[in-house]
Parts: C-alpha cells; sequence; structure tokens
C-alpha cells in the first residue's frame, strides 16, 4: 500500500472532518452542526459536500417543521464502507513506516565488525 493508493475524495483536511463527524453520528448532523464541529466555513462545507455528493459519500435532506427548515447531512452506507477502507489503508501505510523505522533503528544499533588485516611477517 502506498500513498498513491488513497483514496483522493477523503484525502482533504476539510473532507475527512466531515467524514469522522458523520461517521461517528448514525442519523447525520444539520448543516450547521457539521459546520460547527468541523470549523468550516458556510461556502466550504458547502463545497466539499457537494464533491461528497457527487461521490455517493453523503446524502443531504431538506426537513421542514416546527422552525426553520434544516439541512440534514448523512454519511452513505456506500460512504462509510469507503471511508473505513480509507483508514484502512492510511493505517496499512503507518504501519509499513513504523516498521520500516524499528529496522533502520535496529541496524544503527548494531555493532559494526571490522575485519583487522593480519600483519605482514615479512621484513
Amino acid at each position: 500500500m502506498s500513498a498513491t493508493d488513497l483514496d483522493r475524495i477523503f484525502h482533504e483536511r476539510g473532507r475527512l472532518a466531515i467524514c469522522s463527524t458523520l461517521f461517528a453520528q448514525r442519523e447525520g448532523m444539520s448543516f450547521t452542526q457539521l459546520q460547527d464541529a468541523c470549523a468550516l466555513t458556510d461556502g466550504n462545507l458547502n463545497r466539499h459536500l457537494h464533491a461528497l455528493a457527487e461521490e455517493g459519500v453523503v446524502t443531504t435532506e431538506r426537513r421542514t417543521g416546527a422552525g426553520r427548515p434544516q439541512t440534514i447531512v448523512a454519511i452513505t452506507s456506500a460512504g462509510r464502507a469507503r471511508f473505513l477502507a480509507y483508514i484502512d489503508a492510511l493505517e496499512a501505510i503507518i504501519t509499513s513506516l513504523r516498521e520500516a523505522q524499528d529496522q533502520r533503528s535496529a541496524n544503527a544499533n548494531e555493532s559494526p565488525r571490522r575485519t583487522i588485516p593480519a600483519r605482514s611477517t615479512s621484513q
């Protein structure tokens, strides 16, 4: 697994924040709640949600009732599976990097063995 194998739809700070937040909220969140949780502006959140919706990762639903209408955003089943695959890929990369670092550390701690040349006895 390499960084080039990562799903690019999630590999952006705003979209990563959105999906991480929605993953924990099965029933979804209002646009405003999501905006606050992810610290994004209206325009930024809207742009990221549009990109995620085009990929089938999230859905938006306009709900009306008492008070003002709300837009509810939720992660889809396919989006949930895709996001988990992205997280698994990140974990694989991290594990690989840690193993490589551990191997370098182990190699650095080995004492180098030098062969001492034999002295010549002829004069």
